[in-house]
């Protein structure tokens, strides 16, 4: 990922002030993605040149491996009472901050930390914002493998089209990817998604599926990296 691309530049820039927003000695969520990859870095870079303190919880093998190469103490949800700060990137954000995300495969275990967090801090740059979910993001499902079958025929009824992730030899040349809890994925296309908050129950209510990456109403903070700056959303 090259900083002279704009895009990465934006991306880096919203990173770092969402970072300014975390006090030391937090916990912190540690996001999954290639926007979350500079809030790790700069976590590393304040814990090695300002001798910062902060305990991560990350939300996959990535996030934690990139953690611990830049000496960021680790820990579960299990360990702890409580989440200060979540920061993690996203594929769609709406006017309302409702979020699509979990392209990186570890939406279940993004959307159990981010729904923990005291703050959960979304960070992206503009080619995230859209008028509404599902303008050109699929939403990801995390589905137990036994249930692949079933679990399309319920997308299929609420209007949707799976699509099962496979590796990058496509499909009859690699398997399915399989995520960290050994299950699938299944992206789906809508049309636009009127309304998130029914749409992530309707999914979830699907038997056989863990997790979906529709996130309604869950960012406190979105931070928007551009050319001009770093634009700070919340609520209305």
């Amino acid at each position: 990922m090259s900083l002279a691309d704009p895009q990465e530049q934006a991306k880096q820039q919203a990173a770092i002030e969402a970072v300014r927003l975390i006090p030391d000695g937090a916990v912190v969520g540690l996001g999954t993605g290639s926007t979350a990859y500079y809030a790790i870095l700069e976590l590393g870079r304040r814990v090695r040149e300002e001798g910062a303190s902060f305990t991560g919880v990350p939300t996959s093998y990535s996030a934690e491996a990139l953690a611990r190469r830049n000496n960021i103490p680790l820990t579960s949800l299990r360990n702890v009472d409580r989440v200060d700060v979540a920061v993690d990137g996203a594929d769609e954000i709406d006017p309302h901050l409702d979020l699509i995300k979990g392209y990186g495969g570890a939406l279940t275990l993004e959307k159990m930390v981010d729904s923990y967090a005291d703050c959960f801090v979304v960070i992206a740059d503009e080619s995230k914002l859209v008028d509404r979910l599902g303008h050109s993001a699929w939403v990801p499902l995390e589905v137990l493998p036994s249930a692949m079958y079933t679990v399309e025929k319920g997308i299929i009824r609420l209007g949707g089209t799976p699509r099962l992730r496979v590796g990058p030899g496509g499909p009859g040349h690699d398997g399915p990817i399989i995520t960290e809890h050994e299950n699938m994925l299944v992206d789906v296309r809508f049309e636009g998604i009127e309304d998130p908050w029914e749409m992530e129950r309707s999914l979830n209510a699907i038997p056989g599926v863990v997790e979906n990456g529709v996130f309604p109403r869950m960012a406190h903070i979105v931070l928007i990296g551009s050319a001009a700056g770093v634009r700070r959303l919340t609520h209305q």
